[in-house]
């Protein structure tokens, strides 16, 4: 049944629908950023709060990783803070402190509102 589509398609409309599923395909990987890319590209940096943001000077190209991230840690860091009645803020200065060391050298982190790189 596909090659009888296929075949009945104009050659001219075939090969746009070809293109624009390659563009489609090749726009779509080209946007996917992950955590570890963004930091090392310097596009998302650690923050002592436990949470992410923009370092000084970088693009804004993270900023919709960054609010997922930064959605699913909050819910994290409110649903220990509750369980062990402790506020969310010491919650997530204490997850800084446990990712601190595992960040690479040149990671951009800021602490008590100067942003460095580690």
């Amino acid at each position: 049944m596909l090659r009888s589509i296929i075949t009945s398609l104009r050659p001219a409309s075939t090969l746009l629908t070809v293109l624009f599923i390659m563009m489609l395909c090749w726009s779509t990987t080209a946007s996917a950023l992950d955590l570890h890319t963004a930091r090392s590209e310097g596009l998302a940096g650690e923050t002592d709060s436990g949470l992410l943001a923009i370092p000084p000077d970088a693009a804004n190209d993270a900023q919709p990783l960054i609010t997922t991230v930064n959605a699913q840690r909050t819910a994290e860091y409110t649903r220990i803070a509750t369980r062990n009645g402790i506020s969310m803020d010491v919650v997530g200065a204490m997850m800084f402190e446990k990712i601190y060391p595992t960040l690479p050298a040149g990671t951009w982190v800021r602490i008590n509102g100067s942003w460095s790189k580690k």
